[in-house]
Order: C-alpha cells, then structure tokens, then sequence
C-alpha cells in the first residue's frame, strides 16, 4: 500500500467531499478524483458512491477505512521511533487550529520546528471546535487547539490560556468605548453573529435567553474575518468576539472593542492530546512548542506587543 493513497482516501472520507480536499492541497477535483480511482481499482472495489453533496463510503469503504486508518497510524509511528531511535525527531503532525489560533502561532511553530526539528511535517487543519472533535475521535488530527467552556482537569487536555469575550464595532462608536459593556446592553443591538448550528452561538443566545432577551442577527457568518470585515464597513453594526481574532484589528484601529460583563464568557483555549495510540516522538515535541510559545508569550495565544 502507498502511503500517500491511503492518506487522501482517509482525507476523503473525513471530508465527504473531493472538492474540499482539492482546495486544501490547492489543486483541481480532477485531479483528486483520478488519484481515488486508481487507489479504488488498486483495492478491486469501490471505495465511494457519488452523492449530491459530495461522496459517501460504500460498506467496502467502510471496512476499508476500519482497517487502513489503524494501519496508516501504525506504520507512521513506525517510522517515527526507528527516525528516533536513530537520534532524530522526524514524521508528520497533524494539528486541528481554531482559526483564532492560525496566526501567530501556525507560525512561530512552524518556525521554532525548523530551527530544532526540520525534519518535522506540519498537517495543519483549521476548523471549529465541534469539527475539531470530530476528528479528535476518528484519530484523523494528533493534537488540536480549541476552545472549552470549562477548564479541562487534566488527562487528554492541557489548559494554555482564557479568553474573554468582546462587544466588537466600528471606530468611533460610542458604546464600545467604555471598557466594558453589561451583556443586557445588546438587547435590540444589531449583530453579526456565528452560523448555527455552532457551540458558541448556542452559548451566546442562551445567555441572552437568560437575561430575558433575544439577539439580534443582522447577518450570519461563519468566518471570523466575514464578521470582522462586516462589522468594520458599517458603524452601528455590532459582533462578539474573542480578543484573539480582534487583536491586530485593534491594535490597527480598524475595530474598536468593549469586554462584555455581567456575566463574562470565559472560554478556556486547550491542548487537546491524541485519543488513539500513543504520544509519538514528534507529536510530543509539537506539543511541547505550542505549550512553551504560549506560556513565553504570558499564556496568551497572540505575541506581546512591543513597548
């Protein structure tokens, strides 16, 4: 079996979609769909079954992918122990990222593990949280950064750092000068909100059920820089968000924010450790750099702003 064939039919089959898989590795779905045919006529089965909103698993799939997923994860970390063995930390590390956490720390990652671990792949996933877990339990990512509503205990997650939560606006608005902003306050306000279905937005409509009232959507969407984007074009227009997205926005004058009180919503942003197998070589060292650039930056998931 050829590695990289069972890596796109699992990648297929976790993302029910050619076209998805070909934008991630920036190709054509022609492509993607000759590669499946070939790895299909290498197995003497169909693997898919086209459907209108992408491909579904046929039972051969199915039993295809209960086996192949087990094998691809044995023979990797196969691989990574003799590297290890032989004095050097190699192979490939897929991490799930919220996409506040995209940037800086994709980067300053990326950067410390070629400078220590060049031999060290990173398979970076961005996603939400919900999809984040997903992929957590079918052993499809090895770690993953995200969000929990409570801070974890231990055992498969480790804690990095909080985030509170922001009533985001154009410059120049007079509510989100203040420092902070009562949640009660958006009451009639109109917002840019999250997509459901999404935890978040579930969080944020529930605690405003709680105070007696409904929010608001204007627009929904589920991208944070839609959000941001939309929110900065039209004064008067308000979202919520976590200091993480907002930060360069801010700092740049585009956004203007207000920390959101009575209550706060405070999500803890976590390490989440593989569910299946245990920690390889290079995903400990992965771990290891997400932890270490966190806590340099004083457990905040941005970069210290420079005096």
């Amino acid at each position: 079996m050829n590695l990289a064939n069972v890596r796109l039919f699992i990648e297929v089959a976790e993302a029910g979609s050619l076209s998805k898989v070909a934008a991630r590795r920036q190709t054509v779905q022609s492509h993607i769909s000759r590669q499946v045919t070939a790895f299909e006529a290498e197995c003497g089965a169909r693997l898919f079954r086209r459907t209108g909103r992408g491909v579904a698993l046929t039972e051969f799939g199915q039993q295809a992918l209960a086996r192949l997923r087990p094998w691809l994860l044995q023979t990797e970390q196969l691989g990574e122990e003799l590297r290890s063995a032989g004095g050097q930390v190699a192979g490939r590390v897929r991490l799930g990222l919220i996409p506040s956490a995209a940037h800086p720390l994709a980067t300053r990652l990326f950067e410390q593990l070629q400078r220590e671990h060049p031999a060290v792949q990173l398979d970076i996933t961005e996603a939400q949280g919900t999809e984040l877990d997903a992929l957590l339990d079918a052993g499809a990512v090895d770690l993953a950064v995200l969000f929990r509503y409570r801070r974890p205990a231990g055992g498969e997650e480790r804690p990095l750092c909080e985030a509170h939560t922001f009533l985001v606006a154009a410059p120049g608005d007079a509510l989100t000068q203040a420092a902070t902003v009562p949640f009660a306050r958006l009451d009639g306000l109109p917002l840019v909100l999250p997509r459901q279905p999404s935890q978040w937005r579930q969080a944020l409509d529930d605690t405003a059920r709680g105070l007696g009232f409904r929010l608001r959507p204007l627009a929904e969407a589920d991208s944070l820089r839609v959000q941001m984007e939309l929110v900065a074009a039209r004064p008067g227009v308000y979202s919520i968000l976590g200091p993480y997205a907002i930060a360069e926005r801010v700092r740049a004058g585009r956004l203007q924010a207000a920390r959101l009180v009575r209550p706060e919503l405070v999500r803890h942003v976590t390490l989440a450790l593989p569910r299946h197998g245990k920690l390889s070589p290079p995903v400990r060292e992965v771990a290891r750099v997400i932890q270490s650039l966190v806590a340099g930056w004083g457990h905040q998931l941005t970069e210290p702003v420079a005096a």
